[in-house]
């Protein structure tokens, strides 16, 4: 889906078709197709295979400088499900004339600019737009993070009282997300770092035009992506030992379980290794006593049996 807005009049403008595209419009490119690549590459002339580098979900954020364009890849956050979470690539192109965007799918990053619900947003401010992408990411990464958190101490309640494989399951699946979480809050804090040392290269200043207001909005983008590095590191950790803890404690809950059936089958032993004594077929002790005999042969192994237990007791395995 190929998509492009404006900004007139203070308002922001889904212009019908491609054609009216003027400078400084925004070119939104959702999982698009051959024919809307080729159409992007003729009006700008970003050769297709670099446009579709963002398309590829193992691209890793970076920045590449071409005489006639800027390509930053960064990685934003996607939910997935009530307790998986992903990051995708999102490709952003800034150009003399334009500011293309181009993802696999339609990203929450996006949603507050598409909806011009962002204060100072304009389209024709390039490099302004594109820090504040990158803030709209830290801080979506930020709130993810809190939702993990949150989720993480319902699954601990929930496993304080029944350890089920669903509940690890659940916390595996939300170990994996700070790991991804992890490794593209990293890759995206090299690219607001190299791009802070680039803004005053004299090749890149017809591209990267920046002012007092965007070098302020640039720091702030790199400071909420530290702590979104730093929140992500503690919860990783958390969430770790919060799984090592209880993987412990189901583990000696087992070897309580299996001392406890041990000790009732050594107790359920005893009497039964006197039964067996009394029951073979040679002549035994209080035959002759008929009924009072059964009578001692129960008692006797009544007593063994609390003997048993006694023992079994003292040594702490009841």
């Amino acid at each position: 889906m190929l998509t492009v807005y404006k900004h007139e009049d203070g308002e922001l403008i889904s212009d019908t078709t491609v054609a009216d595209a003027t400078k400084g419009s925004w070119i939104n490119l959702v999982n698009p197709d051959p024919d809307e690549l080729a159409l992007v590459n003729i009006m700008t002339e970003i050769p297709t295979d670099v446009l579709k580098t963002a398309l590829d979900m193992e691209e890793r954020s970076h920045v590449e400088i071409e005489e006639n364009y800027i390509f930053v890849v960064i990685n934003i956050p996607a939910l997935r499900g009530s307790d998986s979470y992903d990051t995708v690539p999102l490709g952003i192109f800034l150009t003399p004339d334009f500011f293309i965007t181009v993802c696999l799918e339609e990203s929450e990053v996006l949603y507050p600019f598409l909806n011009n619900q962002v204060a100072t947003f304009y389209t024709y401010k390039k490099t302004r737009f594109l820090f504040q992408i990158m803030y709209r990411t830290a801080t979506l990464f930020l709130r993810y993070l809190q939702q993990i958190n949150r989720r993480t101490d319902d699954i601990e309640i929930q496993l304080r009282h029944t350890t089920k494989n669903k509940d690890f399951f659940q916390l595996l699946e939300l170990q994996k997300s700070m790991t991804y979480f992890t490794s593209a809050l990293k890759t995206n804090g090299t690219v607001m770092e190299r791009i802070l040392r680039i803004r005053s290269h004299e090749d890149v200043r017809h591209l990267l035009k920046m002012y007092e207001e965007d070098e302020d909005l640039l720091e702030d983008v790199i400071i909420e992506n530290k702590q979104a590095i730093e929140m992500v590191e503690m919860y990783s950790n958390i969430l770790m030992n919060m799984m090592n803890a209880f993987t412990s404690i189901i583990s000696n809950n087992l070897n309580m379980v299996m001392k406890l059936l041990a000790a009732v089958t050594i107790i359920l032993a005893v009497p039964t290794v006197i039964f067996s004594l009394w029951g073979v077929n040679v002549p035994v002790p209080f035959t002759e006593l008929g009924g009072e005999g059964f009578v001692f042969v129960i008692s006797i192994a009544l007593l063994a049996t609390f003997v048993a237990g006694i023992l079994l007791w003292k040594n702490d395995f009841l």
